[in-house]
């Protein structure tokens, strides 16, 4: 089983990124399971979201303690949040921002893998927005290929519609750009 933890800002969209890969799973009859974690937070504040991937059917239902990969949706919730905390070591975090995945390593002390991606001006580039849920959704399939990107076709048009293409097209330059140390 693949555990995911999604590291975002109210508003950023990391639980529907959790959401869409929990489809995406299904999709390719996989089990997935995808839930939030957050309070009665506003926009912008630190919120959580969970993932799990498996071939069979998965029987938990608590939040991801040990997660084998991290995605931060927004590179200052690292100054905020201990967002390596619980992960496995021969894990890896998927981080948004310009700093090289040598930089970011060094910031968090992290001995795993660091990916890097600039998530937030691909989203402009592509959608005229910051929102980078589909954006760090291409960059961690990079790095953690649970799904295939085809497989997200579908729920990416069900949930976005008229503007699925340009999130096709923000998942599919993250997944080609992101770096990884």
């Amino acid at each position: 089983m693949l555990e995911i933890r999604w590291h975002g800002r109210g508003g950023q969209g990391a639980v529907t990124s959790g959401e869409m890969l929990t489809l995406a799973a299904i999709e390719e009859d996989k089990y997935g399971q995808g839930f939030p974690m957050f309070g009665p937070e506003r926009r912008g504040s630190p919120v959580a979201a969970f993932t799990r991937v498996d071939e069979k059917q998965i029987k938990i239902r608590h939040y991801v303690y040990k997660p084998d990969a991290v995605v931060v949706l927004d590179a200052g919730l690292v100054d905020v949040v201990d967002v390596t905390e619980g992960l496995k070591p021969e894990g890896v975090i998927v981080i948004n921002t310009s700093m090289s995945a040598e930089e970011m390593k060094k910031k968090l002390g992290f001995s795993g893998k660091v990916a890097t991606v600039d998530a937030t001006r691909i989203a402009w580039d592509e959608l005229g927005v910051p929102i980078v849920n589909t954006t760090m959704l291409g960059a961690l399939l990079k790095i953690v290929p649970i799904v295939k990107i085809a497989s997200l076709k579908t729920p990416l048009e069900k949930r976005f519609g008229k503007i699925a293409k340009k999130n096709i097209n923000a998942l599919n330059r993250a997944y080609k750009e992101v770096k990884i140390s």
